[in-house]
């Protein structure tokens, strides 16, 4: 796919990882639309920042666990941009979650926004993405997909079931979507770790080091613009995966 002039979606767009999709998308020559939940003013920064580099893009507020608002969001989307190529569910919550301490309320917000959400975006919006014969989706896993995280098990267990439904959508919407998974490894510390536990998590990695979100990114671009690759799981991980063994 030739993104210029394309359209894409990307949950979670406002800040971090999704943000840093928005704006490759935008760089490769999309239109954008951020969606976002609670960050609204960096959705409006990362609006700017899109529009700075010649493209439209339009900040839209929805709760992905609820297919009322998903809806809605699609539908502004669409209205405001014409059509919709590309879909980025990124939106995930991280939060730990011992053992001991998981109750039905936590699993249930971080199952709905990280395996309902990506399921109902992708319902909502896949009647856009295959009107051309080539739309396409892009879902960011992490490497608790393959191998749970100890102290994560909502996130992992999502996160599995996330990979699964890439297969799944890769099958159902065949041949005129393609679906893929990135799976990134260290490329943005979460705000409460340590330095110890940067250093650490560098360790774990065959490079040495930790990646970047733009890291991430060029491998969304490159994804939604290969078109013999659908129903994939793309680790960027810095080799973290294999460093153990």
């Amino acid at each position: 796919m030739n993104l210029s002039g394309k359209a894409a979606l990307v949950t979670g767009g406002a800040v971090r990882v999704g943000k840093a999709i928005a704006l490759a998308l935008a760089a490769a020559g999309a239109d954008v639309v951020i969606n976002y939940h609670s960050s609204a003013d960096a959705a409006i920064e990362t609006v700017a920042e899109i529009e700075a580099l010649g493209r439209r893009a339009l900040a839209v507020k929805a709760d992905v666990s609820q297919g009322n608002q998903v809806q809605t969001l699609v539908d502004a989307a669409v209205r405001q941009l014409g059509r919709l190529d590309v879909l980025v569910n990124s939106a995930s919550l991280w939060r730990r979650t011992p053992w001991a301490e998981l109750d039905e309320a936590a699993w249930d917000q971080l199952v709905d926004i990280a395996l309902k959400g990506p399921f109902l975006c992708a319902r909502a919006a896949a009647p856009h993405l295959t009107a051309h014969g080539d739309g396409a989706i892009v879902n960011i896993v992490d490497l608790s997909a393959i191998i749970p995280f100890r102290n994560y098990l909502p996130h992992s267990a999502a996160k599995a079931g996330l990979l699964n439904l890439t297969y799944s959508l890769a099958m159902e919407l065949a041949p005129a979507v393609r679906v893929n998974a990135i799976a990134p490894g260290p490329v943005l510390p979460p705000p409460e770790y340590t330095e110890q536990q940067v250093q650490a998590a560098a360790r774990r990695t065959l490079i040495g080091r930790w990646g970047t979100a733009e890291d991430v990114a060029q491998a969304a671009v490159f994804l939604t613009q290969a078109p013999y690759i659908t129903g994939v799981i793309l680790p960027v991980d810095g080799g973290e995966r294999l460093a153990g063994r």
